[in-house]
């Protein structure tokens, strides 16, 4: 199994996950050809992509959904609730396969699960991808962790995980209150001290990979965050570190095998 942050963050988020032959994109919130530009640029096919899974209606998670669907001739996975609140942004699609969330489902012999996340969407979602004994868990865009979100994705093989911004950052930005406000509460995303906290709590050796994503460029620095990661993974006892990437906004990272 391997998988590769395409891109994440406000401006655009796709994630490639494959298994045994069998690849598909959670998200597209960039254009068709930046995304095959993406692929191409570490060593993929974007012919190779056979579903789109959708976790929520904002633009830069779907815009370039509807465009991929068409041109590739793929099914779209996406609950009735974010269907509905996509608008005509996904009305046209190749084929629309609506999940259930909280319902297993198979696309070929990858095993997938939708979990509620807390999000200010109609009905967001992060998923676990499962094949061979392997998963990827994908968990942006959520303002806090439930029991839940901490059930599926602490026996994942590899994680995509929110790390949004530092609230100092955020605190003395030039965003306005109630912009602060929103980022901040249940349904925002999650802070630096917020990812880092959860991972101590369900970090065990079967995790290998962690990928921190949605790192906010104006609440936010990678410097910042790598530092806070770099103490993070020195205060972890030996035989227990995995490997924590951060993703970048404007390029894809290295494919993830695992």
């Amino acid at each position: 199994m391997r998988f590769c942050v395409l891109g994440s963050g406000s401006k655009g988020n796709s994630t490639y996950v494959e298994s045994r032959g069998v690849a598909v994109l959670i998200d597209a919130g960039f254009s068709g050809i930046e995304v095959q530009r993406r692929l191409a640029s570490v060593g993929l096919d974007i012919n190779a992509v056979q579903a789109l899974l959708v976790t929520h209606e904002h633009g830069d998670h779907i815009n370039g959904v509807g465009v991929l669907s068409r041109k590739l001739r793929i099914p779209v996975f996406i609950n009735i609730l974010t269907h509905r609140a996509s608008g005509k942004t996904l009305a046209k699609l190749h084929e629309t396969r609506e999940f259930e969330t909280g319902v297993s489902f198979n696309f070929h012999h990858l095993a997938i699960h939708p979990f509620t996340i807390s999000h200010d969407t109609a009905d967001p979602v992060g998923f676990t991808i499962a094949d061979d004994g392997l998963s990827v868990g994908y968990c942006t865009d959520t303002g806090m962790i439930s029991r839940l979100i901490r059930r599926h994705l602490a026996g994942c093989n590899g994680l995509v995980l929110e790390s949004n911004h530092d609230l100092e950052m955020l605190r003395n930005g030039t965003y306005p209150p109630d912009l602060q406000q929103r980022i901040r509460s249940k349904n925002g995303h999650l802070a630096n001290s917020d990812s880092l906290e959860f991972l101590a709590d369900i970090i065990n050796p079967s995790l290998r990979h962690v990928v921190l994503a949605h790192i906010s460029e104006a609440n936010n620095c990678r410097d910042l965050v790598q530092s806070q990661v770099d103490t993070f993974l020195a205060s972890r006892p030996a035989g227990v570190i995995p490997a924590i990437t951060l993703a970048y906004q404007d390029r894809a990272n290295v494919v993830v095998r695992l």
